[in-house]
């Protein structure tokens, strides 16, 4: 049991003698950051004291009155009802044993019997990913390893929208590049693709098909659409891979509409359905939005909106408890209409939850940079990561929370300093290897006997709090807070390797226990590195 569990269940006790029920997330426990004050702190007695019928103060008396463990020294009442808690250095070592019981979970939340579809990247199979899907991919990632490192079953999830114009502008962009191939004059239409991509493409197709599909028919319309699609979604698997990014099922528009689910769906949503100058509209504005939406057009065709629907819909059927959606910026309208959707099938409004995260702009010598040098296009995503590394561009796109634009400094990715902030974490964890690696040959203690300085009882703690740190940013789909904790803990490792000498052969004692500390230090930064993605060199 970790310090903060036993003081949240010594709590719970405490008020369950004055007759209060509360569970253990309805308590705080916070780790003070003046020594003075002790060593964890917690508003609980000001939060329910109406609950009590008494004054904070006076139910904070009766919780330092009540509350008894060896491993508490004393409790302090501060200002209008703050409780202190002073723990024994013992106790604060007491996670070592915890930690190094399971290393590679360390930090793991038992099961809930939850589980959670993070959908997200989804791009368009029909170009190059943008740096857009990249921050997307990072965030969703990282999502998704926080909630499996809490406890929830996750299942990773790209949609593809194989189906549209956009596809058919696809298929008639790769035709017109084969044809060009066989001498005759490029016809591009405006919204086709110009990109030059689609001729590499079309050279594939000449030299396994040769000149099979230069005839116009409905054989060869479907041919280039389909090449297109998979040559296209290959690009981005194998960029989304050399990202760190795998998803554990990829599910096809154009499946959903060939099952038949997007009739069936109608049908189901035939009493919210009205129709209107010749299209037919849904009732959205029954439930969350501020508008009702069509879903098919005059023409008979099908919106963007229909077949989201029927797939939100499968998801639900698939068993999932939450829907996670991972959106750009400019989807904020998105996610009312499709909680309405949700609704009408019977699911509570909190079923479906989004992110939207916001723009990147890439900037290099102070000035910001919208064109790659080597393609002389629109920086793309794998030109970011080919230049400064897969570990730079996950770190710097989590780094601020997805809410917020970010603004990636391309100067400061590529430093070998401490100045950035992913080499400062990754070369703390080479520094604790490289310890460990000198005092090979001296037997770790295991608990941390002899640790009592100010700088190792912080590092104790900052451990301590690892497995809430990923609970907390789970729920709250906050990525950063994973970073903020990997960059204090690689900050308190390189101050007491400068504050303190660690191995002293002239102590074996007391370097045995440091060097479990410097151990525990290690496999809890190797574990956080993992969750966001991001290596851990041994050496650097």
């Amino acid at each position: 049991m970790t310090t903060e569990s036993l003081l949240k269940s010594l709590l719970l006790q405490a008020f369950a003698k004055k007759g209060i029920s509360l569970q253990e997330n309805d308590i705080v426990i916070e780790r003070t950051k003046d020594p003075t004050h002790g060593d964890y702190s917690t508003n609980a007695a000001m939060k329910f004291c109406r609950l009590a019928h008494c004054a904070p103060r006076d139910l904070a008396l009766f919780l330092q009155q009540e509350i008894e463990d060896p491993k508490i020294e004393r409790i302090e009442i501060a200002g209008p009802g703050f409780v202190n808690f002073f723990m024994h250095k013992d106790a604060l070592a007491s996670i070592l044993p915890i930690i190094f019981a399971d290393p590679d979970h360390y930090g793991r939340g038992e099961k809930k019997g939850i589980r959670i579809n993070v959908e997200y990247v989804s791009a368009n199979p029909t170009g190059d990913l943008h740096l857009g899907h990249t921050r997307c991919a990072a965030v969703g990632d990282v999502i998704a390893s926080l909630y499996d490192w809490a406890g929830y079953d996750v299942t990773r999830e790209y949609y593809v929208n194989d189906c549209g114009n956009q596809i058919e502008h696809l298929g008639h962009s790769i035709r017109a590049r084969y044809h060009e191939l066989f001498g005759e004059p490029l016809q591009l239409d405006e919204d086709d693709y110009h990109g030059e991509d689609l001729i590499a493409i079309a050279k594939e197709i000449k030299e396994k098909f040769g000149d099979k599909y230069l005839a116009d028919n409905q054989e060869s319309h479907d041919f280039f659409i389909r090449f297109g699609i998979d040559a296209e979604l290959g690009k981005i698997k194998a960029d989304l891979d050399a990202f760190g990014v795998r998803f554990d099922k990829f599910t096809y528009e154009s499946d959903i509409r060939k099952s038949g689910a997007i009739e069936e769906t109608i049908k189901f949503l035939a009493p919210y359905i009205y129709e209107s100058d010749g299209a037919k509209f849904l009732r959205t504005t029954d439930f969350l939005d501020d508008k009702d939406r069509p879903i098919v057009k005059s023409d008979g065709l099908y919106t963007y909106f229909m077949p989201d629907i029927a797939y939100h819909y499968d998801k639900m059927a698939r068993g999932f408890d939450k829907l996670v959606d991972i959106l750009g910026a400019d989807h904020h309208g998105y996610i009312n209409r499709m909680k309405s959707a949700l609704m009408m099938k019977g699911y509570k409004e909190d079923v479906l939850d989004a992110e939207f995260v916001q723009v990147v702009r890439v900037f290099r010598d102070g000035a910001e940079v919208k064109m790659s040098k080597r393609t002389g296009k629109a920086i793309a995503h794998r030109d970011l990561v080919e230049d400064v590394g897969r570990d730079a561009v996950r770190y710097f796109f989590i780094e601020r929370s997805q809410s917020s634009h970010l603004d990636f400094n391309y100067n400061l990715a590529m430093e070998q300093s401490s100045s950035n902030p992913v080499y400062y974490a990754q070369y703390a964890h080479a520094r604790c290897c490289s310890l460990l690696s000198l005092g090979q040959d001296i037997p770790l203690d295991g608990d941390g006997r002899m640790l009592k300085e100010e700088e190792e009882k912080a590092i104790l703690k900052h451990l301590a709090d690892f497995t809430s740190m990923i609970e907390g940013a789970a729920k709250e789909r906050a990525p950063h807070k994973a970073v903020a904790y990997i960059h204090r803990l690689a900050e308190l490792i390189h101050e007491f390797y400068s504050r303190w000498h660690i191995i002293d052969r002239e102590n074996i004692p007391l370097t045995s226990s440091r060097l479990t500390l410097i151990k525990a230090c290690e496999i809890v930064l190797r574990n956080a590195l993992d969750i966001i993605g991001v290596s851990h060199p041994e050496k650097m």
